[in-house]
């Protein structure tokens, strides 16, 4: 006789998602706490307003630009609540991105609009994989100056025009490299021109802020950057995609794993 697929009276069935549950749990739950990491760890370390909690994690840098503004669902629960939390915790009539690892219903009536639904992308670490090839220098940001030229890159080369003209500070606080993040930028001579970040949380890396400025398009900097970010960690790389980038990362070995959705509050 087959066993019963009833649980016992009272024992409840874990759902994946549960405050306590351990990151590893699954890929996905990783992914999830990793991008609440990101979005927390910057405002955290520059004093900025921030919040990490059961069902979603924000850090606000500033007031010029969605960027600068992040809030992370951590549970699939209404998005409305995690909005009206966001309202009462952050500082109101700021712009943000609400990224949610879930569909959403339409947000419409609470002020915002639909950015899109950008893939979920990990990557397996291959100790045979050859790293792709870039006539720039590829270098590890160890100082100010050097994270000055990352904000700047990703600022104009992803672009990000609110952030303009560049301010230094704006993105990445002095304190920045003192955390889990590493920042790279990849240089011709001593011009600046491509830039990824590194975030190691709950037990894989997100690769975040890749940009490439125009005159390293086709040098296969944006590849050679990504790579630099997500290898230098025994453990899974995991990435949102943007409709440009979709192409490099298959070529890294960056798989498809799911859809998440982004709204943005203008």
């Amino acid at each position: 006789m087959a066993s019963s697929i009833v649980p016992p009276e009272g024992e409840s069935l874990a759902t994946g998602w549960e405050p306590g549950l351990a990151p590893a749990d699954s890929l996905v739950r990783q992914a999830v706490l990793a991008h609440a990491s990101w979005v927390t760890e910057g405002a955290r370390r520059a004093g900025r307003p921030w919040y990490d909690g059961d069902a979603w994690a924000g850090g606000f840098l500033g007031d010029r630009g969605p960027f600068t503004n992040l809030v992370v669902a951590k549970q699939p629960v209404d998005p409305a609540e995690v909005l009206a939390d966001v309202a009462r915790r952050l500082p109101n009539n700021v712009p943000y991105l609400f990224v949610s690892p879930w569909p959403t219903r339409d947000l419409r009536e609470h002020g915002l609009a639909l950015v899109g639904h950008p893939p979920l992308m990990v990557r397996f670490p291959d100790a045979t994989a050859s790293p792709p090839t870039t006539d720039l220098d590829v270098r590890r940001v160890t100082d100010a100056a050097a994270l000055a030229d990352a904000e700047r890159v990703f600022i104009e080369g992803y672009p990000v025009p609110e952030l303009q003209p560049v301010e230094r500070g704006v993105l990445y606080d002095a304190t920045f490299l003192d955390g889990p993040s590493t920042v790279w930028v990849g240089y011709d001579g001593d011009v600046p021109l491509a830039t990824a970040v590194a975030h190691n949380a709950a037990g894989v890396t997100v690769v975040e802020n890749v940009a490439v400025l125009p005159a390293a398009r086709g040098r296969r900097a944006g590849a050679a950057l990504t790579w630099a970010a997500a290898t230098h960690q025994d453990q899974p790389s995991v990435l949102l995609a943007s409709d440009d980038g979709q192409p490099v990362y298959e070529r890294l070995n960056y798989l498809r794993i799911e859809r998440w959705t982004v709204w943005i509050r203008p």
